[in-house]
């Protein structure tokens, strides 16, 4: 009796890979770049589980191409604005993601990106490598502290949270946005927190870290208009999803500066950024790090595996997106 095929469109970490050979016959892609629509259709072709990543895209006519044995696309990320979803329940395939194991890494990005920008760590780097002269001054690269300011949550789920308690530590008072509140111990377990609707906590924030999954009701949620309520002193902090930004309102507001600055770790087109970004010095720009430590990449790819193999035997997936579909 022949097993189960599982197909893996980019290298995964060994030990996520050896789980799924245990399970099936696994084919994984043999190039280190995502793959492009005609060879994403050929490796999905026959699969009765798919695992992606953030930049394959998972529409309707893949899972067609992939055929009617396709039981589940287990997608190696939390976010799954990638997949299609409806179409994916349509044809009574599970999507399962990612979420918690990357929660504290991405956090510590976060506040990486806040510190980074804040007290403007990356101008300070290139000042010495670039062997510029320097002496200690009293007012040479000053930047912002963080005690007693405020940092506003845009969408205060795992990653939120987890970004909030640390802020906590630098002494910075929270304030969030999400569509419903959340309950008082966990505002509780912030210091208090308090629950404000968008455009407020844009005007109070020092600090706007966003975090809300890409939808959308996300898209472009910080436009031009959103970005003109925030100070001038305020700093915008990405590690969601980059098209909840609106990249070129966003270089028009610090070019007119009516922002102090932004860190940013996602972009509208990944991997293109744009040109009025990477001309700042007041932006700190990283290549997509959240996840990236090898522990993180490793539980993700694991809970992937093990999303995938549970449909394969029969049981029921540990993160399913859709699980009516169950």
């Amino acid at each position: 009796m022949s097993r189960a095929r599982i197909a893996v469109t980019r290298r995964l970490p060994e030990p996520a890979l050896e789980r799924l050979r245990e399970a099936a016959e696994v084919w994984v892609s043999p190039h280190d770049r995502p793959l492009d629509l005609g060879e994403l259709r050929d490796a999905v072709a026959g699969a009765e589980a798919v695992l992606t990543l953030l930049h394959d895209r998972v529409d309707g006519a893949l899972l067609d191409a992939a055929g009617e044995q396709l039981r589940c696309v287990a997608n190696v990320a939390v976010g799954f604005d990638n997949i299609d979803v409806a179409a994916a329940s349509e044809r009574g395939v599970v999507v399962t993601n990612t979420p918690g194991v990357l929660t504290d890494a991405t956090a510590d990005l976060t506040l990486a990106l806040i510190l980074g920008v804040t007290r403007r760590v990356g101008e300070g780097e290139r000042w010495v490598r670039e062997g510029r002269f320097w002496s200690w001054d009293m007012f040479f690269l000053l930047g912002a502290g963080l005690t007693g300011k405020t940092l506003g949550v845009v969408g205060l789920g795992g990653i939120g949270r987890s970004v909030a308690r640390r802020a906590l530590g630098f002494g910075m008072e929270i304030v969030y946005s999400t569509p419903r509140r959340a309950p008082p111990d966990v505002e509780a377990s912030l210091g208090g927190a308090r629950h404000l609707p968008l455009d407020e906590l844009l005007r109070v924030s020092d600090v706007v870290s966003l975090h809300c999954p890409l939808t959308p009701a996300t898209r472009h949620l910080i436009d031009a208009r959103a970005l003109a309520l925030m100070r001038p002193s305020a700093f915008l902090v990405n590690t969601a999803r980059g098209p909840v930004v609106d990249e070129a309102a966003l270089v028009d507001a610090l070019e007119a500066g009516t922002l102090a600055g932004a860190g940013l770790d996602v972009y509208e087109r990944e991997p293109e950024v744009h040109p009025g970004l990477l001309e700042r010095d007041d932006v700190v720009l990283l290549p997509h790090l959240g996840s990236a430590t090898i522990e993180t990449r490793t539980a993700m790819a694991m809970l992937a595996a093990e999303n995938a193999i549970a449909m394969l035997e029969g049981r029921r997936p540990p993160t399913a997106v859709n699980p009516d579909v169950l």
